[in-house]
């Protein structure tokens, strides 16, 4: 399963004002993709009857029904308890993958900039898909090796059909011996937060050292379920899109049937660690949470016209592979890496960060410097944690420094802003000792 939750997880764009705690009933909600893109009726995780049944607004995105938002919590509320003690994301709308067989790594080091033969067993990362010619990103990934010649990956839900096209052009190009199968119909949850090793210890069959357990590692394990019972073996993986300590675990619908399992362990979960210690939240508070980490969300701040180096994603690519090349894009890729003042090709733009005075900025918004335009916001939000507007965007390369000044134009006026390091709020993963 994925090891980190997804730098560009398909949650929407909250256009509500977080710092007065709700969600606004007119445009409030932008998605990367609201519906299917082939027009089909809009799909249910394995938990939507659990959501209705515990208040939760639900949205069309994705393809799916997805909560948006509890009645329990306001957004700014559910984003704080994230913050404090731990929340349960259901992200049962990411395509899970298997990649099996002889030649499955070096499919995946042909559209990928990473390596994947020598990456050690049930330890994953983050990657992107690459188009060939340019290195556009095609999807931003986590890619887990879970067994010998065997690798899960995750991609964004809101890209299903751009993604199954090129795999399936790619895997009849590529020849090699190689099976892929996609997981439909599994279940996927995000067990986000300080408290979460400690809840999740608590409902473990499985023994489990969490604490020599780290960000990026994978195991397969069961729960315990409410009645005594376990789970069916579940994948679980520490990370978080949130910036926080987490877990994800999937649940294998090819299996065994993902709505029973995903259900009752979710239920456990709940139950296990009570209200004060666990609450579910929606895709407005995951919004907010995963700017404050820095993370890109695919479809606004990484699209198929941006390379890896623009998006500040260079350190995907490993020194073997920046030696070797050998992946899609490598020619456009690689020359990037050095900058025009070292004699490379360098890149016209660069991912940054922002703290904005006054409005918050928006997608769309323009970046101007002494009046020129320089850039354009992908992502903006009230922090919550900082209680200040915070925002993504692309900037024209020399003005990526932090401590930059320059304006953003927010509903026709020029506001004040500042390039800014990410993550906004320090990342608090598992990490093994350095």
């Amino acid at each position: 399963m994925q090891s980190f939750a997804r730098i560009a997880r398909a949650s929407p764009r909250v256009k509500a004002s977080l710092s007065a705690g709700r969600l606004s009933t007119a445009g409030s909600i932008r998605c990367a993709s609201s519906a299917s893109s082939s027009g089909e009726a809009l799909k249910k995780t394995p938990l939507y009857d659990f959501h209705v049944a515990h208040g939760a607004k639900m949205v069309p995105f994705a393809g799916y029904h997805m909560p948006v938002q509890y009645s329990s919590l306001s957004l700014a509320d559910s984003h704080h308890f994230t913050r404090k003690h731990a929340s349960l994301f259901d992200v049962s709308h990411m395509v899970q993958h298997i990649f099996k067989g002889p030649a499955a790594a070096a499919f995946l080091e042909k559209v990928t900039p990473s390596s994947w033969s020598s990456v050690a067993p049930m330890s994953g990362k983050l990657t992107t898909f690459l188009w060939p010619g340019t290195g556009g990103i095609v999807d931003d990934t986590i890619v887990t090796r879970i067994g010998e010649d065997e690798y899960y990956v995750v991609t964004n839900g809101a890209c299903l059909d751009k993604d199954t096209k090129y795999i399936d052009e790619e895997l009849g190009k590529f020849g090699g011996d190689v099976q892929w199968t996609r997981l439909d119909g599994s279940g996927l949850v995000a067990l986000q937060g300080p408290q979460s090793a400690e809840i999740l210890s608590e409902v473990l069959a499985t023994d489990i050292n969490l604490k020599e357990f780290y960000f990026g590692n994978t195991v397969q394990a069961q729960l315990k379920l409410a009645d005594g019972s376990k789970t069916h073996p579940v994948l679980i993986s520490r990370g978080g899109y949130t910036g926080e300590d987490g877990f994800e675990i999937s649940f294998n619908g090819k299996l065994y049937p993902a709505s029973e399992s995903t259900v009752k362990a979710v239920e456990s979960l709940i139950q296990t660690a009570g209200p004060e210690r666990l609450q579910m939240a929606g895709l407005g508070a995951r919004d907010s949470l995963r700017l404050e980490a820095g993370m890109c969300l695919y479809g606004h701040d990484l699209d198929d016209t941006t390379t890896p180096v623009e998006a500040g994603l260079s350190w995907i690519i490993p020194p073997e592979r920046r030696k070797a090349g050998g992946f899609h894009g490598a020619e456009v890729i690689l020359p990037q890496l050095t900058p025009k003042s070292k004699g490379g090709a360098g890149v016209e733009r660069r991912r940054v960060g922002f703290v904005v005075q006054g409005a918050p900025a928006r997608e769309g918004a323009e970046i101007q410097k002494d009046g020129e335009k320089v850039g354009t916001i992908t992502s903006g939000v009230p922090s919550p944690t900082l209680g200040k507007n915070i925002a993504m965007g692309y900037i024209k390369d020399g003005l990526h420094k932090a401590g930059t000044e320059v304006d953003v134009v927010v509903r026709g006026r020029k506001r004040a802003a500042v390039v800014t390091k990410m993550p906004f709020t320090p990342a608090k993963y598992w990490k093994a000792p350095a």
